[in-house]
């Protein structure tokens, strides 16, 4: 169950996805399969090519990409999402959800 998004933000995400750019929405999810995970970031871009090497960037196994069209995207949570988000630099997302 995802919560705490807002439409404009959604929206937002979808075009930036659509056009081949990555793009991050964070959001509160519960899944009885990770207990204790509470917040989960949608990593979108709809250019196979440019996620597949976003994750190798960033030590992520492409394998796990979601690839649901129109807008394919990969599942950060935990620990690693927190460090996705920093080295990304964004320090919106990692406050508004309180992830540092």
């Amino acid at each position: 169950m995802a919560f705490g998004v807002h439409r404009e933000e959604l929206e937002a995400w979808k075009k930036t996805v659509s056009q081949g750019e990555i793009a991050y929405l964070t959001h509160y999810w519960l899944d009885a399969r990770f207990p204790g995970i509470t917040t989960v970031t949608k990593v979108g871009c709809s250019d196979h090519d440019k996620i597949v090497t976003w994750c190798l960037e960033h030590g992520l196994d492409p394998q796990y990409i979601h690839n649901r069209s129109p807008f394919p995207h990969f599942d950060l949570i935990g620990p690693k999402q927190r460090e996705v988000l920093i080295e990304e630099k964004l320090w919106d997302q990692l406050q508004r959800f309180r992830l540092i």
